[in-house]
Formats: structure tokens, sequence, C-alpha cells
């Protein structure tokens, strides 16, 4: 699978402590090669079409969304995200 950041993604990216930078990118290569991995908290989001979630740290999560081979990052930050995601 293939990932794109969407432009609010970059602006969420951005704002981040360069240590959930570095985490942020662990847990991406993590998702690329054991997407079960229990450290990740993996799921589909409820009530959304292809949208997924996975945790950065126990504070910060990611959203994207899947679609044909490429997933797009949607969203970073702290579980907030998770209601605009």
């Amino acid at each position: 699978m293939h990932f794109e950041a969407t432009r609010r993604f970059q602006k969420d990216y951005r704002k981040l402590p360069s240590e959930i930078k570095e985490a942020f990118k662990q847990k991406l290569e993590l998702l690329v090669s054991d997407p079960s991995h229990p450290s990740l908290r993996h799921r589909k989001m409820a009530g959304t079409e292809n949208v997924f979630e996975f945790s950065v740290t126990m504070n910060y999560r990611v959203t994207y969304q899947k679609s044909d081979e490429i997933a797009y990052l949607r969203r970073i930050g702290t579980h907030d995200v998770l209601n605009h995601p």
C-alpha cells in the first residue's frame, strides 16, 4: 500500500512535537509491515466509508482513507482528530 498525505494532514503534522513525528514514522513502518500489530490499535472507524485509524502513542492518533492501492493520510493529532477524521 502506498501512502499520500493530504494538505490537512500536512498542516496537522507540522504542528507536532518532534518526538511525535518520529513516533509516527515508526508506527507507519509498522503499519506497512504488520497492520494487525497490537500497539497500533488499528481499526475501521465506525460510521465511515473506508476510513481507518491507528495509534501513534496513547494520546496521538492518525486517520486515513483507503482508495484502491493508495491510503490517504487525513489527520494526525490527539483524540480530538477522531471527531473530524
